[in-house]
């Protein structure tokens, strides 16, 4: 909620620019803003001017209706909100008021609003419109990812969420659609799917998937890909980060969140393949599995990364200094988890290799020495809309069990697409370009830049989006 005080302070900076801008304004220009209908601020070179006002008043029925900005000398010494009758234009109320002798300006009453944010009507669990900001830390400004600037960056750009740009989702599927007893999660109502593939159940056959239903039995890819583009500005549960974004759902974990290297490995080839901008990848191996056992996985990844795809990894939760396979990969961007304190949540992996981190909820770490981190919290995770039982894939909610690396990783798959659409890096940004400007971009954590706990710090969707110059065959899988 914006403050009485914000408010005024608005409407002074606004008023104060109406006064800097030139006598005329176009009716293109007065278009290209929002402007508070039926009314204009006029200005006036010596203060309002009695013949000017009845003039007005007698020849168009415009009227004073109050003082806008202090009186003075100089070419705007004082000015007044006129408001208009009906029948009047703004344009041509400009047209005509501009003639008028003493008038220094004549412009729309411009609406301002809080700078670089855009605050959709997503309702949480509540009754009223921007509900979800109680529930989605994780995407606000203080301890999140900053998403209301990156979304107010993206419609400026005219790529809104990141619109034009693919996300491959290699997890436990996507509840993106209803067949039998599975039905399309509510709030996927507006998202993009493309070349769903499950690769558990079926096969890539000549280039082909054998079977397109790569749906969710689990919840956790549903999460995942909620994360990264759940429908947005739909009054309707919670928002997604790269909302515009269209998601390719590949299946490679089963309903017990485990998979084998080899399918890990055709869901990426087939992902590269088919036209994946970004890979998301929230699993991990054990950390016993080292780069000499999963040598199909290497191969897939570079060749994902030689044909230009940005692959994400989460780094895995064990509470250790070694980041976990296949986020270790060097092609791969290794992401951390962070608290709504800033700090490194309690299981998150670092190390060597860690890239960044982004919020992936739970409690902080206890051993560290920042001033960040209050072990004894007890902290929220992240919210999603999901499977609330993975044995009815019907029914959906916002349950609040879920935090982990898993979590933290699709912050990043997000804001690689939204940077990508935002052309900050041009047309087409190869990943290293991407990687860093993510790490450029990212708030430091922990002292140096990077560091073994936080890489570069916490991923900053919103800052990472201005343009530049304004600033198994081996260990079973298991989901992290």
């Amino acid at each position: 909620m914006i403050s009485l005080r914000t408010i005024r302070r608005l409407c002074v900076a606004a008023l104060a620019a109406a006064a800097a801008v030139p006598a005329i304004v176009t009716t293109a220009q007065a278009r290209a803003a929002r402007y508070v209908p039926g009314e204009v601020v006029v200005g006036y070179t010596q203060g309002p001017l009695p013949t000017v006002v009845r003039d007005a008043a007698t020849r168009m029925g415009v009227r004073a209706i109050a003082a806008a900005a202090p009186g003075g000398s100089g070419a705007t010494a004082g000015a007044q909100v006129m408001r208009l009758p009906r029948g009047v234009s703004v344009a041509q109320a400009i047209a005509s008021l501009r003639r008028q002798p003493g008038v220094a300006y004549v412009v729309p009453n411009f609406i301002a609003h809080a700078d670089g944010e855009w605050i959709p009507d997503d309702r949480g669990r509540t009754n009223f419109a921007g509900g979800w900001e109680q529930l989605q830390w994780n995407f606000l400004g203080a301890a999140g990812v900053n998403a209301p600037e990156a979304w107010a960056n993206l419609i400026a750009d005219h790529r809104p969420g990141g619109r034009g740009v693919t996300v491959a989702i290699l997890d436990t599927g996507v509840a993106y659609r209803s067949w039998h007893q599975f039905r399309k999660s509510p709030d996927f109502s507006e998202t993009r799917f493309i070349d769903p593939c499950d690769l558990v159940a079926g096969s890539i056959s000549r280039g082909r998937c054998t079977d397109p239903y790569a749906l969710d039995r689990e919840g956790h890819g549903t999460f995942v890909a909620g994360t990264v583009a759940e429908t947005t500005n739909n009054r309707l549960g919670l928002t997604g980060l790269a909302y515009g974004a269209t998601l390719m759902p590949v299946r490679v974990l089963d309903a017990d969140g485990t998979g084998d290297a080899a399918t890990i490995a055709a869901g990426i080839r087939y992902a590269a393949t088919h036209g994946a901008q970004v890979i998301n990848l929230s699993l991990e191996f054990d950390l016993a599995v080292t780069s000499a056992d999963i040598p199909d996985i290497i191969s897939a990844i570079r060749f994902a990364h030689r044909r230009g795809v940005i692959v994400v990894g989460a780094s895995g939760n064990d509470s250790t200094e070694q980041v976990a396979y296949p986020a270790r990969v060097p092609d791969v961007i290794a992401v951390g988890a962070t608290t709504r304190d800033r700090c490194l949540a309690l299981y998150s992996d670092g190390g060597p290799g860690l890239a960044l981190v982004a919020p992936g909820g739970g409690d902080d770490s206890n051993a560290l020495n920042d001033p960040n981190c209050h072990p004894n919290r007890n902290l929220p995770n992240i919210y999603q809309m999901t499977l609330v039982n993975p044995s009815n894939p019907g029914a959906f909610g916002l349950p609040g069990d879920w935090f982990g690396t898993s979590m933290a990783a699709p912050h990043v798959s997000a804001t690689a697409a939204l940077v990508i659409a935002s052309g900050v890096l041009g047309r087409h940004p190869t990943p290293d370009q991407v990687l860093m400007r993510l790490e450029q971009t990212a708030q430091p954590l922990g002292g140096s830049k990077p560091n073994q706990n936080y890489g570069y710090g916490l991923i900053d969707a919103g800052a990472a989006t201005v343009p530049i110059g304004s600033a198994a065959r081996h260990s079973p899988r298991r989901r992290t």
